[in-house]
């Protein structure tokens, strides 16, 4: 079984974060998380944040990146094209958009810290698995 999942889910989940075991207990029988290929990047851009603030250290990021390597994860590609229609439409960000168009493309649940997206992602027929904060 796969899941799809955002940014704010793995990042929860790789930094021990609170909502760390609501996201492990939701996602049990699962075995491959699928996310669009610019979830690379947004973890590269949410860990240099951390630094950038001071949150972190670049010794634990490390520690964070290896843990993300490890993660049972596939990127997979997107259409841009509807991706940019969905973003219209929801006037949302094309970064969020890409993740909608991935679950509606794969058609697997969805994991997210972000309750606009997941009431987005409703309005789309995908199955949201809502982490509450």
């Amino acid at each position: 079984m796969e899941i799809i999942a955002d940014t704010s889910a793995i990042i929860a989940v790789i930094l021990n974060e609170p909502e760390k075991d609501q996201i492990i207990r939701l996602t049990t029988g699962y075995k491959e998380i699928i996310a669009p290929e610019s979830v690379f990047w947004e973890v590269g851009n949410a860990f240099s944040a951390m630094l950038k603030r001071k949150r972190l250290h670049i010794d634990s990021i490390i520690k964070a990146v290896a843990v993300f390597k490890r993660m049972p994860l596939r990127f997979a590609e997107v259409g841009l094209e509807a991706s940019l229609k969905i973003s219209d439409e929801q006037n949302i960000y094309a970064y969020d958009a890409y993740l909608i168009e991935c679950a509606i493309r794969h058609k697997k649940p969805f994991i997210t810290l972000d309750s606009k997206l997941a009431r987005i992602a409703g309005l789309y027929q995908i199955e949201v698995l809502e982490v509450k904060r």
